[in-house]
């Protein structure tokens, strides 16, 4: 059983900053792809960004240069990095592992960017 926990989601105003947490449990492959997407109201689930074990990364055009993806490997755990936040990043963030077929989904977190 493999879960995702994700946390760090809260209110901020435009121009700040966030940190997003996500630390996964269980049966992991050594190898795997972790990554984070988001939801805003009305819309469907978009990709954010991915990061794998070996440190490759990959951003949504709309994101680059103001997210970061990390990762610490001995913990299961990725990291999303966004500053200067903008009212159109809020929505709720999923985290998603990855290895071989298989496919796992936080529950989200709630990031809402409002003055």
């Amino acid at each position: 059983q493999v879960q995702l926990l994700e946390s760090g989601g809260a209110l901020v105003q435009p121009g700040g900053s966030l940190r997003l947490s996500c630390a996964a449990s269980g049966s992991i492959w050594s190898s795997n792809t972790m990554g984070w997407y988001r939801q805003a109201p009305g819309k469907e689930r978009e990709f954010v960004a991915s990061i794998t074990t070996g440190g490759t990364t990959n951003y949504a055009d709309s994101v680059k240069g103001r997210f970061t993806i990390s990762r610490d490997n001995a913990k299961n755990t990725v990291y999303l990095q966004i500053d200067s936040l903008k009212p159109e990043d809020t929505a709720v963030y999923y985290c998603k592992l990855t290895f071989d077929v298989a496919r796992y989904w936080g529950q989200g977190t709630q990031v809402t960017v409002s003055s």
